[in-house]
């Protein structure tokens, strides 16, 4: 899953990026509202964490253009503005989830996990289409008795599927949301990651669909 980091103080976004791709996100990371409104209106992310006091563009503006163009991507702000008054203007301008700084980074997670779930429509934490199960704090997947973890790009790419089962994913969008930008992405990727995930769950898990792409059955 991919999400775009838009903050500006470099020792956070270092920080939250390496979290991000620990915890198997892919990220980009922009620096000022301009490119952030650019990005968002040229790429596709599954969700953004948008700090408020940015150069060239602020942070709400940023938002306010977002939902009037009507793009539903999920938003947390994360800022250092804590009153009540600026937690309410984002809130009704549309994010999904507001966090002040300083925050616990296990908190971003979570945070980021649920706003994520609701997007697609699940409310449990396990994501799962009556045949799989994943676990998105453990990176676990179970089907029927068998439990296996999932390296960071398998998790990456079941979760996908798992987001929107019985969609056929092709291979271009896969790798967006399982890379960031300045990744480096093989030709066969998205092949080897299907292989490690059929040969631990089984391999009728993810089905091919020949010449458009990969999906897992909706639940029955």
């Amino acid at each position: 899953m991919r999400i775009l980091l838009v903050e500006d103080d470099p020792m956070i976004g270092e920080a939250v990026c390496v979290a991000l791709r620990d915890a198997a996100y892919g990220v980009n990371w922009v620096k000022d509202g301009a490119t952030a409104g650019s990005v968002l209106e040229n790429s596709e992310h599954q969700a953004v964490l948008l700090d408020l006091g940015l150069p060239e563009r602020d942070g709400l503006d940023v938002l306010r253009r977002l939902r009037q163009a009507g793009n539903p991507v999920p938003i947390i702000v994360i800022t250092a503005r804590d009153g009540v008054e600026d937690r309410i203007a984002g809130l009704d301008l549309g994010a999904d989830d507001y966090l002040v700084k300083p925050f616990d980074v296990n908190e971003l997670l979570a945070r980021l996990r649920a706003v994520v779930r609701r997007q697609g429509g699940q409310a449990a934490p396990l994501l799962t289409n009556g045949k799989v199960s994943l676990d998105p704090v453990t990176r676990e997947a179970r089907c029927g008795g068998t439990v296996e973890l999932l390296s960071a790009r398998e998790f990456a790419l079941l979760h996908a599927l798992l987001l929107r089962p019985g969609a056929i994913l092709t291979r271009a969008e896969l790798e967006e949301r399982i890379y960031g930008w300045n990744e480096e992405v093989e030709s066969n990727a998205v092949d080897f990651l299907i292989h490690g995930v059929r040969k631990k769950l089984g391999a009728n898990i993810i089905k091919n669909v020949r010449g458009a792409g990969w999906m897992v059955e909706k639940p029955a």
